[in-house]
């Protein structure tokens, strides 16, 4: 038997948000941000659970995927070619039903529609605090640091607070043009959060651990933020 057999699986909370504010246009979750950790986790020997705040089949933002799942490369191709991860993907649990206990990480890919929902939902951030506060490795990427900003510590401090930590830019969100369009900053609130912000180039990968704390910047950093997270998982 492995050692990754040996772990209980690794819990991944994905967005149920599928606006872009008020623009009109859709969002959701960025594919390769999901897709490759999930292999990443996979590839390993863990077992992966998906879950979203609304349960379901969530949205997948546009331009992170090709309509024809032949089109697609990589880790999303792969996603798109395995009926049991795109099972998964069709029924994730709603994320209130589930127990931080039963899960050895937490890890929360991005996409912008998290900056509405596991931003501000009470279940994930219960799952990210119970994890935390177990000494078991929290995860996000890019805008899934969102997932992270109402999680506390026992003390009631911010789990980002005295933690390098790292996220989407807000040289980054000015880049793509949704500065005004996010309901908050990410860069921004993880520093009025405590967190020692740590970044890189725009769209180049970077990662930051922290203990048991890791946070990626872009999707470009997606497969370094994984190797972290099985890093940590292979040390316990």
């Amino acid at each position: 038997m492995t050692q990754a057999a040996t772990h209980q699986p690794v819990l991944m909370i994905v967005t149920s948000h599928a606006q872009l504010g008020n623009t009109g246009k859709p969002t959701g979750i960025w594919a390769e941000e999901l897709t490759t950790p999930y292999y990443a986790l996979v590839d390993a020997g863990f077992d992966v659970v998906l879950a979203s705040p609304l349960g379901g089949t969530p949205p997948l933002a546009t331009g992170s995927f090709k309509e024809a799942p032949a089109d697609n490369e990589g880790s999303v191709k792969r996603f798109f070619d395995d009926a049991a991860a795109t099972a998964k993907f069709k029924a994730t649990h709603v994320a209130a039903s589930l127990k931080a206990t039963d899960y050895s990480a937490v890890f929360l890919p991005g996409g912008h529609g998290t900056m509405w929902d596991t931003a501000t939902d009470d279940a994930t951030a219960q799952l990210v605090a119970d994890t935390f506060n177990a000494g078991k490795p929290v995860a996000a990427v890019c805008h899934g640091p969102a997932g992270l900003v109402k999680a506390l510590r026992t003390d009631g401090n911010s789990i980002l607070s005295g933690k390098k930590v790292n996220g989407f830019t807000n040289e980054e969100e000015t880049a793509a043009g949704l500065m005004d369009v996010v309901p908050f900053h990410l860069e921004s609130r993880m520093r009025e959060l405590g967190g020692v912000f740590e970044s890189g180039p725009m769209w180049a990968p970077y990662a930051v651990r922290d203990g048991n704390l890791i946070t990626g910047q872009n999707p470009q950093s997606s497969a370094l933020v994984a190797q972290h997270l099985v890093a940590a998982l292979s040390a316990t």
